[in-house]
């Protein structure tokens, strides 16, 4: 699969979707892709925000014999909204505006996702 393809598509989904890229499954960032105006946090932040969700993720695969494999996973903030949606065993992130349609987005990034799949 190509994710730079993959982030650069779903980056141009919507005006709102601020940032994308792929966790692999040792929670390295592997290709990410942002808007212009899209920077909240800092280097090390990010690297901190990007930790803190793949250890959520692996937390609740715990659970996963019990709920099933996680499809997506929504945190609203107020200045942003952070996504993560299962791929083949990896992570992929967005952050979106707040406010923005995510049910919307969520839905076109999972038709992108099953087409690169495919």
């Amino acid at each position: 699969m190509d994710y730079e393809e993959l982030c650069d598509k779903v980056l141009k989904i919507d005006s709102c979707v601020r940032f994308t890229g792929v966790l692999d499954s040792k929670g390295d960032l592997v290709i990410e892709r942002k808007r212009d105006d899209a920077k909240l946090l800092n280097s090390d932040e990010a690297k901190m925000s990007i930790h803190y969700t793949f250890e959520r993720w692996t937390r609740l695969q715990n659970l996963s014999h019990r709920f099933g494999k996680e499809k997506s996973s929504i945190t609203e903030y107020e200045k942003v909204t952070l996504i993560s949606l299962h791929l083949n065993g990896n992570l992929f992130l967005l952050s979106i505006d707040p406010g923005a349609d995510y049910m919307n987005i969520i839905s076109k990034t999972n038709s992108i996702i099953t087409e690169f799949q495919n």
